[in-house]
Parts: structure tokens; sequence; C-alpha cells
């Protein structure tokens, strides 16, 4: 295997193109936005007009756009991936979409000669740019041991969930259902103690180091106390849109999900007083209601 396809090159994509690039992949790719593609370009990639013209010249495509109908649109719509994939290649999804909708497009696939590994990510725009993102990886075993090269080149940890389209996607939306849950007490920890007086840092050392202390809390407490709501590559909208999927899931499964639909009521406020900032500005939702902000050096 020697070029590889990104299609969607934001926080995340990006991301995966870069590492692609730095493990000696020839990489093309494809975005919507002009700035993204020139971006891409200034770091090596070579950029394509369509999705099917990135497939044409590709072992392996990296799938990374927002929702369901975007992957359908990219992977078989009248100018997709489908149309130009030489057969034995591979769709790598890692777009985070329902799981229906991913055995749906598994199931549009079947005959192609294209393989369909589904394998969404976990990591955030940290783990994209630095190429230790979590999958969570579904294909038979022969397809994923070919194209492990590929996967490793973006990712510290793949692990083989299952070996159909949407099992992939059942993980991660069990997943996201606990990192909301996580996201969303953080936000109102970090308000319970703007409105006592209790500086940030202080804040952060306790939490960091207590049995409550990982990569989702920490992250999220050090963006608030530093007060960096937006740009920060974790827009509202992809969580907002993960604890949709979660909680679609628990509705088709008849799982009742009552903390993650409190997370999935903290983001839809968020996302609506908020439209243009990351997860952590959710928090600034809640202090707004008690009139304190929990800063580093204090609560103002």
């Amino acid at each position: 295997m020697k070029t590889i396809g990104v299609i969607g090159l934001g926080d995340m994509g990006s991301g995966l193109a870069k590492n692609l690039l730095s493990a000696g992949f020839d990489v093309v790719g494809r975005d919507l936005k002009p700035e993204r593609m020139a971006q891409f370009k200034a770091m090596g990639g070579v950029p394509k007009g369509t999705p099917g013209q990135v497939g044409a010249v590709s072992d392996a495509v990296f799938v990374m756009v927002m929702n369901g109908q975007e992957v359908h649109d990219v992977v078989l719509g009248r100018s997709g991936l489908a149309t130009t994939m030489p057969q034995g290649g591979a769709v790598i999804l890692s777009a985070t979409i329902k799981p229906s909708e991913a055995r749906a497009l598994g199931a549009e696939m079947e005959g192609s000669g294209i393989h369909l590994i589904d394998t969404p990510v976990s990591g955030g725009f940290p783990g994209a740019q630095s190429g230790k993102l979590t999958m969570m990886a579904a294909a038979a075993n022969e397809v994923l041991d070919k194209f492990a090269p590929v996967m490793e080149a973006v990712s510290a940890n793949i692990h083989r969930v299952g070996s159909a389209p949407g099992d992939g996607q059942t993980v991660k939306a069990c997943l996201q259902s606990l990192i909301g849950a996580q996201f969303s007490a953080t936000f109102e920890a970090a308000a319970l103690a703007a409105k006592a007086g209790v500086p940030g840092q202080v804040i952060l050392d306790v939490f960091s180091t207590s049995s409550a202390g990982c990569g989702v809390v920490n992250n999220a407490l050090e963006k608030i106390i530093d007060r960096q709501f937006e740009g920060t590559g974790s827009h509202i909208n992809t969580m907002h849109k993960d604890l949709t999927i979660s909680m679609n899931l628990g509705e088709e499964l008849g799982v009742p999900l009552h903390t993650a639909a409190a997370a999935m009521q903290i983001f839809h406020a968020g996302r609506t007083k908020y439209p243009d900032g990351d997860n952590w500005v959710c928090t600034r939702v809640i202090e707004e209601i008690i009139g304190a902000e929990l800063h580093r050096d204090g609560a103002k």
C-alpha cells in the first residue's frame, strides 16, 4: 500500500493526513472548505476535486466527515468512492455515525469488492494530531490484518470489537454516553467551585490526582480555568451529535440512559447559547445562571 486518501480535512482529518504523511504514505484528500485544502497541500498532501478522484488512486480511504448522510454521499454518491476505488481497497469509516447507518452502508457495499472497516475513533483533536487515537475496528480479521499498517500510522490503540459494519459504531455510542456524563459532571463541579470561591488551580490539582482524574476531566478543567471556549479542536457540535447517537441507540434497544440524557440537555443548552463554542462552553451557561466564573487564579 502506497497511497491513502482522507475525506474530511478538519480538526480530526488533518491529523490523520499529517500522520499518514509522516509514516511515509502518499496522501490524497478532499474537503469542501478551500482553506483546509490549502493547508493540506502545504503539509505535503495532494488535493483532489471529488471523493471519486480520491478513490481512484487510493489503496484505502479514511472517511472523517460529520454525519451518516455525508458518509453515504462520499462513499455511494454520484462521484463517490465506490464509483472509482479498485477492488481490494478499503473504506476506513473513522467518522462517528449511527450503528444502523453503518450497517446500511455495509449492505449497500456488498458485492462491490471494496472492504468497509467500521472504526470510529476516540482521542479528539490531541489524539488525531499526535497519531495516538484509539480505534474501535470492525471487519473481518484478514481485512484488519491487511490494513493494519495504515491504521497503526494514526493510532496508539486498535481494538478489534467485531466483524460487521455497525459493531464499531455501537461501541463508540457506549463510550460517548460515558464521556458525555464525565463532561457534564465536570462542568457542574467547576461551576460549584466557582460559586464557592475555590481557585481553579486548586480544583485541577485535586481532581487530577484523585480517583476521578482522567484525560476527559483534566483536559476539560484546563480549558475551563483558562477560559478557552473556542478554537481548541473540540467543537460542541461533534459531542452533541455523538450524544444524540447514544440516545438513539438507547431508545432503539430500550435501555434507559439517565445520566447520558442529562448530559444531552447540558450540551443542548451550550450549543444553543454558544453555537460556535467548544465542549467546555457548557460551563459558561451554568456560570451565567449562578453569577460566578472559575479562573485558574480564583473565581470571579
